[in-house]
């Protein structure tokens, strides 16, 4: 009988040492910087206290992650935003993963 578990676990999410401020400088050059830099070091914020208080590091991994994503997606963002196509049922993105951290 082997100790090794039967299935593969699953690693998590854990950006590179410099993956912040790398994002940081990317939204720095971004269009939206005006709206996106406050809101990011916003979270940031938050992310690193609650950080301090649990210490776990998940948090500031989320933010990361969610800006990666944020970054990554925003062409096909403008891309749709400027085809004109209707989004008003549209469904929120922040709140469907708030919803699955969560749920």
């Amino acid at each position: 009988m082997s100790a090794q578990p039967d299935h593969a676990r699953v690693t998590p999410y854990a950006p590179a040492p410099g993956a912040p401020a790398e994002l940081l400088a990317q939204l720095r050059a971004d269009s939206r910087a005006d709206r996106w830099v406050p809101l990011f070091e916003r979270e940031w914020a938050d992310a690193l206290e609650e950080s301090r208080r649990t210490f776990s590091l998940a948090g500031l991994y989320g933010i990361v992650q969610d800006w990666q994503g944020r970054l990554a997606s925003a062409p096909a963002v403008d891309a749709f935003v400027a085809s004109g196509y209707d989004d008003a049922d549209f469904i929120d993105m922040a709140e469907l993963r708030e919803r699955r951290r969560h749920g």
